[in-house]
């Protein structure tokens, strides 16, 4: 398995074994942000224009990479690239996502102006896929209506006690434990002031002792903070821990999440301001009062796209 991508190296630091090789690529531009709470629009156009100028190429240089290793399928989440250098060089490609980048970008009323031709490139390029596993809390897909699959949720299940991850921790009282959740950028919060309210905090730059995993921390934490995306929103689910959430930008998919959120996971909104200045305790007691929501939808989505990604190997390249 050849991981090629633009995300940091440590987010594959769990896949690090002789069968998986991860090359640094970059295959799309995602979102510019200033922060973890502010996206840069025009920066995020600009970058969307410069690499879509050459979008061609990349997709020669990709397609002659995938022949040189005998690539048999691609599966990519959700870069155009993926599936136009797979179907260029005449190999099957499974998207699996929760949202498109067509879609995404069409929410910026500036985006065509300033970068014309690019939401349309990204929309053939989708339409090129073999086959699309859609998550929930979806947006997009327009591209791929005629081969999409809706399937669960894919989230990591911590499998460990929750009181053993506390003791771990050194958190074995009965105190509110609140795990702070801004990766990536980070923010800065008054933890002082925080703790002096009786919230013991797991912030991102503690030390966690080894053998724990984030989503152990997940599961031992009464409630994260963060804003609302997929991966949180996935991980607080299948860990059943609540969320407190604040807003993230002018993104696309936070309207929808937040639209969704409160049919399946116990979750409160605060204000930026309030969560900048560590006003949390109220916020936090009124989100542990809510009663649970009125479903719990499955989270094997994991074990559903691998099964499906591997029939698609069994299947003759012109089904």
């Amino acid at each position: 398995m050849v991981v090629r991508t633009n995300a940091p190296p440590w987010v594959f630091e769990r896949l690090r074994q002789p069968a998986i090789e991860v090359q640094p690529l970059e295959t799309d531009t995602g979102v510019a942000q200033v922060g973890s709470l502010t996206i840069d629009e025009d920066e995020t156009i600009r970058r969307a224009a410069v690499f879509y100028k050459d979008f061609d190429r990349h997709t020669r240089d990709e397609a002659k990479y995938l022949k040189t290793i005998g690539a048999t399928i691609v599966v990519g989440d959700i870069p155009p690239l993926a599936f136009a250098a797979a179907d260029r060089a005449g190999i099957p490609s499974v998207a699996v996502a929760n949202f498109t980048w067509d879609w995404i970008y069409a929410y910026y009323p500036r985006f065509d102006v300033v970068s014309p031709g690019v939401i349309e490139t990204i929309t053939q390029a989708y339409g090129r896929a073999t086959s699309a596993l859609r998550l929930p809390l979806a947006g997009g897909f327009d591209s791929m209506t005629e081969v999409v699959r809706d399937i669960p949720f894919i989230a990591r299940r911590s499998r460990r006690d929750r009181l053993d991850t506390r003791r771990l921790l050194g958190l074995e009282g009965h105190q509110l434990i609140v795990l702070v959740s801004f990766a990536g950028h980070g923010l800065a919060l008054p933890y002082a002031q925080i703790g002096a309210s009786g919230l013991t905090v797991l912030a991102p730059e503690q030390a966690v002792p080894a053998g724990l995993t984030y989503e152990d921390l997940v599961a031992a934490a009464d409630v994260v903070v963060s804003k609302p995306g997929y991966g949180i929103v996935s991980e607080c689910l299948a860990n059943a821990t609540p969320l407190l959430y604040t807003s993230r930008g002018r993104f696309r998919e936070y309207d929808v999440i937040v639209a969704e959120m409160p049919q399946i996971l116990r979750c409160r909104y605060i204000e930026q301001g309030d969560l900048l200045s560590g006003n949390w305790r109220d916020a936090i007691e009124a989100l542990l009062a809510q009663p649970e929501p009125p479903r719990r939808p499955e989270v094997n989505g994991a074990e559903v796209a691998a099964e499906l990604i591997c029939d698609r190997l069994l299947q003759p390249l012109d089904d």
